[in-house]
Protein backbone atom coordinates (compact mmCIF):
# COMPACT_ATOMS: atom_id res chain seq x y z
CA UNK A 1 0.00 0.00 0.00
CA UNK A 2 1.40 3.52 -0.60
CA UNK A 3 0.66 5.15 2.81
CA UNK A 4 1.58 8.55 1.85
CA UNK A 5 -1.05 8.40 -0.82
CA UNK A 6 -3.34 6.99 2.03
CA UNK A 7 -3.18 8.94 4.67
CA UNK A 8 -2.76 12.45 1.68
CA UNK A 9 -6.46 11.01 0.48
CA UNK A 10 -8.01 10.79 4.03
CA UNK A 11 -6.60 14.08 5.45
CA UNK A 12 -7.99 15.63 1.78
CA UNK A 13 -11.53 13.94 2.57
CA UNK A 14 -12.35 14.70 6.50
CA UNK A 15 -11.64 18.50 5.45
CA UNK A 16 -14.72 18.04 3.39
CA UNK A 17 -17.68 18.76 5.09
CA UNK A 18 -20.47 16.07 4.81
CA UNK A 19 -22.75 16.04 7.52
CA UNK A 20 -25.74 13.67 7.00
CA UNK A 21 -28.19 14.87 3.73
CA UNK A 22 -25.68 17.74 3.59
CA UNK A 23 -22.85 15.03 1.64
CA UNK A 24 -23.29 16.61 -2.19
CA UNK A 25 -20.00 18.16 -2.12
CA UNK A 26 -18.19 15.26 -0.99
CA UNK A 27 -20.00 12.71 -3.23
CA UNK A 28 -18.88 14.96 -6.06
CA UNK A 29 -15.11 14.85 -5.05
CA UNK A 30 -15.59 10.71 -4.92
CA UNK A 31 -17.31 10.28 -8.15
CA UNK A 32 -14.48 12.47 -9.64
CA UNK A 33 -11.96 10.25 -8.17
CA UNK A 34 -14.12 7.39 -9.31
CA UNK A 35 -14.33 7.84 -12.97
CA UNK A 36 -10.42 8.55 -12.80
CA UNK A 37 -9.82 4.97 -11.42
CA UNK A 38 -12.01 3.45 -14.30
CA UNK A 39 -15.63 3.18 -12.35
CA UNK A 40 -18.83 3.26 -13.87
CA UNK A 41 -20.93 5.96 -11.79
CA UNK A 42 -24.26 5.95 -10.73
CA UNK A 43 -25.99 8.40 -8.61
CA UNK A 44 -29.05 7.13 -7.19
CA UNK A 45 -32.43 9.02 -5.73
CA UNK A 46 -31.66 8.19 -1.95
CA UNK A 47 -31.18 11.99 -1.32
CA UNK A 48 -34.61 12.91 -3.43
CA UNK A 49 -36.76 10.58 -1.20
CA UNK A 50 -34.53 11.69 2.03
CA UNK A 51 -34.78 15.25 1.46
CA UNK A 52 -30.81 15.62 0.79
CA UNK A 53 -28.80 17.13 -1.59
CA UNK A 54 -27.06 13.97 -3.14
CA UNK A 55 -27.61 10.42 -3.75
CA UNK A 56 -25.85 7.13 -2.54
CA UNK A 57 -22.85 6.97 -4.86
CA UNK A 58 -22.68 3.36 -6.32
CA UNK A 59 -19.63 2.76 -8.86
CA UNK A 60 -18.66 -0.35 -10.36
CA UNK A 61 -15.39 -1.47 -12.16
CA UNK A 62 -14.92 -3.86 -14.90
CA UNK A 63 -13.19 -7.18 -13.74
CA UNK A 64 -10.36 -8.98 -15.00
CA UNK A 65 -12.07 -12.15 -13.96
CA UNK A 66 -15.06 -14.14 -14.86
CA UNK A 67 -15.67 -14.46 -11.02
CA UNK A 68 -18.44 -12.93 -8.82
CA UNK A 69 -18.53 -8.84 -8.07
CA UNK A 70 -17.83 -8.06 -4.94
CA UNK A 71 -20.13 -5.07 -3.17
CA UNK A 72 -17.62 -2.63 -0.87
CA UNK A 73 -19.32 -0.07 1.48
CA UNK A 74 -19.11 3.00 3.59
CA UNK A 75 -21.20 6.07 4.69
CA UNK A 76 -19.98 9.07 3.63
CA UNK A 77 -21.80 11.21 6.23
CA UNK A 78 -20.08 12.34 9.48
CA UNK A 79 -21.85 13.30 12.86
CA UNK A 80 -22.10 16.92 14.26
CA UNK A 81 -19.76 18.93 14.90
CA UNK A 82 -18.43 18.00 11.89
CA UNK A 83 -17.30 21.24 9.51
CA UNK A 84 -14.52 22.60 9.51
CA UNK A 85 -12.44 19.33 10.52
CA UNK A 86 -8.75 20.25 11.06
CA UNK A 87 -7.05 17.28 11.00
CA UNK A 88 -3.78 16.57 13.26
CA UNK A 89 -1.28 13.61 13.14
CA UNK A 90 0.74 13.08 16.44
CA UNK A 91 3.18 9.73 16.74
CA UNK A 92 1.27 7.85 13.93
CA UNK A 93 -2.24 8.60 14.89
CA UNK A 94 -4.30 10.93 13.22
CA UNK A 95 -6.86 13.08 15.62
CA UNK A 96 -9.03 16.35 14.95
CA UNK A 97 -8.08 19.68 16.81
CA UNK A 98 -10.31 18.79 19.89
CA UNK A 99 -13.09 21.03 18.60
CA UNK A 100 -14.88 18.67 15.96
CA UNK A 101 -14.95 15.02 15.36
CA UNK A 102 -12.33 13.45 13.08
CA UNK A 103 -14.63 11.68 10.23
CA UNK A 104 -13.08 8.81 10.15
CA UNK A 105 -16.33 7.10 10.90
CA UNK A 106 -16.61 6.35 8.35
CA UNK A 107 -14.18 8.48 5.78
CA UNK A 108 -11.60 5.90 7.06
CA UNK A 109 -13.42 3.45 5.12
CA UNK A 110 -13.65 5.22 2.11
CA UNK A 111 -10.03 6.19 2.22
CA UNK A 112 -8.97 2.08 2.87
CA UNK A 113 -11.49 1.31 -0.30
CA UNK A 114 -10.16 3.71 -2.77
CA UNK A 115 -6.65 2.59 -1.78
CA UNK A 116 -7.03 -1.14 -2.01
CA UNK A 117 -8.42 -0.64 -5.57
CA UNK A 118 -5.46 1.60 -6.91
CA UNK A 119 -3.03 -1.50 -5.24
CA UNK A 120 -4.95 -3.83 -7.12
CA UNK A 121 -4.65 -2.38 -10.06
CA UNK A 122 -1.16 -0.90 -9.82
CA UNK A 123 -0.04 -4.19 -9.51
CA UNK A 124 -1.95 -6.07 -12.44
CA UNK A 125 -3.92 -8.61 -10.06
CA UNK A 126 -6.68 -10.09 -11.94
CA UNK A 127 -9.97 -9.50 -10.12
CA UNK A 128 -13.84 -10.15 -10.66
CA UNK A 129 -16.06 -7.13 -10.77
CA UNK A 130 -15.65 -4.30 -7.82
CA UNK A 131 -18.22 -2.52 -7.15
CA UNK A 132 -18.47 0.68 -4.10
CA UNK A 133 -21.65 1.91 -2.77
CA UNK A 134 -20.87 5.00 -0.76
CA UNK A 135 -23.93 5.89 1.44
CA UNK A 136 -25.43 9.15 2.50
CA UNK A 137 -27.69 9.61 6.08
CA UNK A 138 -26.03 6.56 7.97
CA UNK A 139 -25.92 8.25 10.60
CA UNK A 140 -29.30 10.19 10.42
CA UNK A 141 -31.12 6.93 10.48
CA UNK A 142 -29.71 4.88 7.87
CA UNK A 143 -31.49 6.28 4.61
CA UNK A 144 -28.83 5.95 2.31
CA UNK A 145 -29.13 2.04 2.93
CA UNK A 146 -33.20 2.32 3.08
CA UNK A 147 -33.49 4.10 -0.19
CA UNK A 148 -30.71 2.53 -2.37
CA UNK A 149 -31.33 1.25 -5.81
CA UNK A 150 -30.41 -1.98 -5.39
CA UNK A 151 -31.17 -3.07 -8.94
CA UNK A 152 -28.27 -1.69 -10.12
CA UNK A 153 -25.85 -4.04 -8.20
CA UNK A 154 -24.85 -7.28 -9.14
CA UNK A 155 -23.09 -8.21 -6.20
CA UNK A 156 -24.64 -10.84 -3.43
CA UNK A 157 -21.69 -10.02 -1.10
CA UNK A 158 -21.03 -7.05 0.72
CA UNK A 159 -18.42 -5.30 2.86
CA UNK A 160 -19.10 -2.39 5.08
CA UNK A 161 -16.54 -1.03 6.77
CA UNK A 162 -17.85 0.93 9.49
CA UNK A 163 -16.81 -0.13 13.31
CA UNK A 164 -14.45 0.53 15.80
CA UNK A 165 -11.71 -2.07 17.11
CA UNK A 166 -9.00 -4.17 15.60
CA UNK A 167 -8.77 -4.92 12.18
CA UNK A 168 -10.08 -8.80 11.85
CA UNK A 169 -13.35 -8.15 14.21
CA UNK A 170 -16.18 -8.99 12.21
CA UNK A 171 -19.69 -8.18 13.43
CA UNK A 172 -22.02 -11.24 12.23
CA UNK A 173 -24.92 -10.10 15.03
CA UNK A 174 -26.83 -7.20 15.45
CA UNK A 175 -30.17 -6.34 16.63
CA UNK A 176 -33.53 -5.41 14.76
CA UNK A 177 -34.54 -1.94 16.31
CA UNK A 178 -38.75 -1.70 16.69
CA UNK A 179 -39.53 2.28 17.26
CA UNK A 180 -42.38 3.45 18.82
CA UNK A 181 -43.79 7.22 18.74
CA UNK A 182 -46.58 8.03 21.10
CA UNK A 183 -48.71 11.11 21.41
CA UNK A 184 -50.81 11.05 24.68
CA UNK A 185 -54.09 13.13 24.74
CA UNK A 186 -55.14 14.11 28.03
CA UNK A 187 -57.65 17.10 29.32
CA UNK A 188 -56.31 21.25 30.15
CA UNK A 189 -57.57 22.73 32.80
CA UNK A 190 -56.45 25.53 35.19
CA UNK A 191 -53.91 23.99 37.41
CA UNK A 192 -54.66 26.69 40.62
CA UNK A 193 -57.95 26.88 39.96
CA UNK A 194 -59.81 23.52 38.76
CA UNK A 195 -57.11 21.15 38.08
CA UNK A 196 -59.74 18.25 38.85
CA UNK A 197 -61.38 19.06 35.68
CA UNK A 198 -57.83 18.48 33.51
CA UNK A 199 -56.25 14.99 32.77
CA UNK A 200 -52.66 15.37 32.78
CA UNK A 201 -50.83 13.88 30.18
CA UNK A 202 -47.40 14.29 32.04
CA UNK A 203 -48.55 12.20 34.89
CA UNK A 204 -50.24 9.91 32.22
CA UNK A 205 -46.74 9.13 30.80
CA UNK A 206 -45.11 9.03 34.19
CA UNK A 207 -47.38 5.95 35.11
CA UNK A 208 -46.63 4.34 31.95
CA UNK A 209 -42.99 4.46 31.72
CA UNK A 210 -42.49 3.44 35.79
CA UNK A 211 -44.61 0.23 34.89
CA UNK A 212 -42.15 -0.34 31.57
CA UNK A 213 -39.20 -2.77 32.16
CA UNK A 214 -36.35 -0.80 29.93
CA UNK A 215 -33.04 -0.62 29.74
CA UNK A 216 -31.01 -4.26 29.95
CA UNK A 217 -33.83 -6.67 29.35
CA UNK A 218 -31.83 -9.40 28.76
CA UNK A 219 -28.64 -10.23 26.96
CA UNK A 220 -30.28 -9.91 23.09
CA UNK A 221 -33.31 -7.58 24.80
CA UNK A 222 -32.57 -3.63 25.24
CA UNK A 223 -35.40 -0.86 25.74
CA UNK A 224 -35.18 2.71 26.10
CA UNK A 225 -37.11 6.24 25.96
CA UNK A 226 -35.32 8.79 24.01
CA UNK A 227 -37.58 11.82 24.56
CA UNK A 228 -40.07 13.22 26.03
CA UNK A 229 -41.42 16.76 25.06
CA UNK A 230 -44.77 18.84 25.90
CA UNK A 231 -46.35 20.92 28.03
CA UNK A 232 -46.27 24.79 28.43
CA UNK A 233 -46.90 27.10 31.47
CA UNK A 234 -47.25 25.48 34.99
CA UNK A 235 -50.59 27.00 35.93
CA UNK A 236 -51.84 24.54 33.23
CA UNK A 237 -52.60 21.07 33.01
CA UNK A 238 -50.57 19.43 30.51
CA UNK A 239 -52.96 17.75 28.02
CA UNK A 240 -50.30 16.51 25.14
CA UNK A 241 -47.23 15.21 24.99
CA UNK A 242 -45.38 13.15 22.94
CA UNK A 243 -42.88 10.30 23.52
CA UNK A 244 -40.20 8.38 21.50
CA UNK A 245 -39.28 4.96 22.38
CA UNK A 246 -37.46 1.82 21.07
CA UNK A 247 -36.86 -1.92 21.65
CA UNK A 248 -33.89 -3.72 20.16
CA UNK A 249 -33.10 -6.98 20.07
CA UNK A 250 -30.89 -9.79 18.09
CA UNK A 251 -34.26 -11.91 18.38
CA UNK A 252 -37.37 -10.51 16.39
CA UNK A 253 -40.19 -12.10 18.47
CA UNK A 254 -38.29 -10.52 21.73
CA UNK A 255 -37.93 -7.26 20.30
CA UNK A 256 -41.62 -7.84 19.31
CA UNK A 257 -42.87 -8.54 22.62
CA UNK A 258 -40.71 -5.61 24.33
CA UNK A 259 -43.02 -3.32 21.75
CA UNK A 260 -46.15 -4.83 22.95
CA UNK A 261 -45.05 -4.47 26.15
CA UNK A 262 -44.63 -0.98 26.49
CA UNK A 263 -47.54 -0.27 24.10
CA UNK A 264 -49.71 -2.20 26.70
CA UNK A 265 -47.99 -0.32 29.29
CA UNK A 266 -49.22 3.09 27.11
CA UNK A 267 -52.58 1.47 27.04
CA UNK A 268 -53.38 1.05 30.63
CA UNK A 269 -52.07 4.04 32.42
CA UNK A 270 -54.49 6.27 29.70
CA UNK A 271 -57.17 3.97 30.74
CA UNK A 272 -56.69 4.45 34.36
CA UNK A 273 -56.65 8.35 34.16
CA UNK A 274 -59.49 8.58 30.85
CA UNK A 275 -56.42 9.82 28.47
CA UNK A 276 -55.97 8.89 24.63
CA UNK A 277 -53.37 7.99 22.68
CA UNK A 278 -52.15 7.84 19.31
CA UNK A 279 -48.91 5.75 18.71
CA UNK A 280 -47.04 4.59 15.65
CA UNK A 281 -44.86 1.09 15.86
CA UNK A 282 -42.54 0.24 12.94
CA UNK A 283 -39.47 -2.14 12.58
CA UNK A 284 -36.73 0.79 11.78
CA UNK A 285 -34.50 -2.19 10.97
CA UNK A 286 -34.09 -6.34 11.02
CA UNK A 287 -31.94 -7.86 12.89
CA UNK A 288 -28.25 -9.53 11.59
CA UNK A 289 -27.84 -13.04 12.38
CA UNK A 290 -24.82 -14.49 9.44
CA UNK A 291 -24.17 -18.08 10.08
CA UNK A 292 -20.38 -19.00 10.27
CA UNK A 293 -21.15 -21.14 7.48
CA UNK A 294 -22.08 -18.52 5.18
CA UNK A 295 -20.34 -17.79 2.13
CA UNK A 296 -19.50 -14.21 2.93
CA UNK A 297 -17.98 -15.35 6.64
CA UNK A 298 -15.77 -18.13 4.82
CA UNK A 299 -14.82 -15.19 2.10
CA UNK A 300 -13.75 -12.72 4.94
CA UNK A 301 -12.14 -15.06 7.53
CA UNK A 302 -9.81 -16.57 4.59
CA UNK A 303 -9.05 -12.85 3.90
CA UNK A 304 -7.92 -12.43 7.20
CA UNK A 305 -6.12 -15.20 7.45
CA UNK A 306 -4.07 -14.08 4.28
CA UNK A 307 -3.27 -11.07 6.09
CA UNK A 308 -1.47 -13.30 8.84
CA UNK A 309 -4.42 -12.20 11.25
CA UNK A 310 -7.32 -14.07 13.38
CA UNK A 311 -10.83 -13.31 12.59
CA UNK A 312 -12.90 -12.26 15.49
CA UNK A 313 -16.78 -12.76 14.82
CA UNK A 314 -18.72 -10.19 17.10
CA UNK A 315 -22.18 -9.42 18.42
CA UNK A 316 -22.75 -5.69 18.72
CA UNK A 317 -25.93 -3.60 20.04
CA UNK A 318 -26.36 -1.27 17.43
CA UNK A 319 -27.35 -1.16 13.82
CA UNK A 320 -25.60 0.15 10.39
CA UNK A 321 -26.16 -0.02 6.67
CA UNK A 322 -25.38 -3.59 7.51
CA UNK A 323 -28.37 -4.40 8.42
CA UNK A 324 -30.32 -2.25 5.61
CA UNK A 325 -28.56 -4.86 3.58
CA UNK A 326 -29.25 -7.59 4.82
CA UNK A 327 -32.60 -6.92 5.20
CA UNK A 328 -32.63 -6.42 1.15
CA UNK A 329 -31.19 -9.90 0.55
CA UNK A 330 -27.48 -8.87 0.60
CA UNK A 331 -24.97 -10.95 2.37
CA UNK A 332 -23.64 -8.43 4.37
CA UNK A 333 -20.72 -8.08 7.17
CA UNK A 334 -19.38 -5.07 8.93
CA UNK A 335 -15.79 -5.66 9.35
CA UNK A 336 -12.99 -3.00 12.18
CA UNK A 337 -11.08 -0.59 10.71
CA UNK A 338 -9.78 0.48 13.81
CA UNK A 339 -11.34 3.84 14.68
CA UNK A 340 -11.96 4.90 17.83
CA UNK A 341 -13.78 7.34 20.34
CA UNK A 342 -16.23 7.67 17.14
CA UNK A 343 -18.51 10.05 17.62
CA UNK A 344 -16.75 12.12 19.99
CA UNK A 345 -14.36 15.02 19.68
CA UNK A 346 -11.37 12.54 20.94
CA UNK A 347 -12.11 10.84 17.66
CA UNK A 348 -8.97 9.17 16.50
CA UNK A 349 -7.63 6.25 13.90
CA UNK A 350 -4.09 4.77 13.91
CA UNK A 351 -2.14 5.29 10.05
CA UNK A 352 -0.99 1.32 10.67
CA UNK A 353 -4.76 0.48 11.60
CA UNK A 354 -5.63 2.17 8.53
CA UNK A 355 -3.23 0.66 6.04
CA UNK A 356 -4.39 -2.46 8.05
CA UNK A 357 -8.01 -1.85 6.51
CA UNK A 358 -6.90 -1.08 3.59
CA UNK A 359 -4.64 -4.24 2.96
CA UNK A 360 -8.21 -6.36 4.15
CA UNK A 361 -9.75 -4.73 1.65
CA UNK A 362 -7.22 -5.56 -1.04
CA UNK A 363 -6.80 -9.43 0.13
CA UNK A 364 -11.36 -9.64 0.12
CA UNK A 365 -10.80 -8.68 -3.56
CA UNK A 366 -8.43 -11.10 -3.90
CA UNK A 367 -10.26 -13.95 -2.40
CA UNK A 368 -13.27 -13.67 -4.53
CA UNK A 369 -13.79 -16.83 -6.54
Amino acid sequence: MNTDRLVNEFIEMVKVSSLSLKEGNFASLLSAKLKTMGFEIYIDKAGEKAGGDTGNVLGRLKGTLDSQPVLLCAHMDTVVPGENIKPIIREGVIYSDGTTVLGGDDKAGIAAILEAVRYIKENNILHGDIEVAFTICEEGGMFGAKHMDYSWLKSKLAFVLDSGGDVGKVIVQAPAQLKTLTTIKGKAAHAGVAPEKGISAIQVAARAIDNMKLLRIDEETTANVGKISGGGATNIVCDKIEIAMEARSLVRSKVEAQAKHMLDCIDNACKEYGAEHETTQYLNYPEINISKDADVIKLVGSAIKRLGLEACLESTGGGSDTNIMNGKGLQAVTIAIGMTNVHTTSESIAIKDMEKAAELVAAIIQEVK
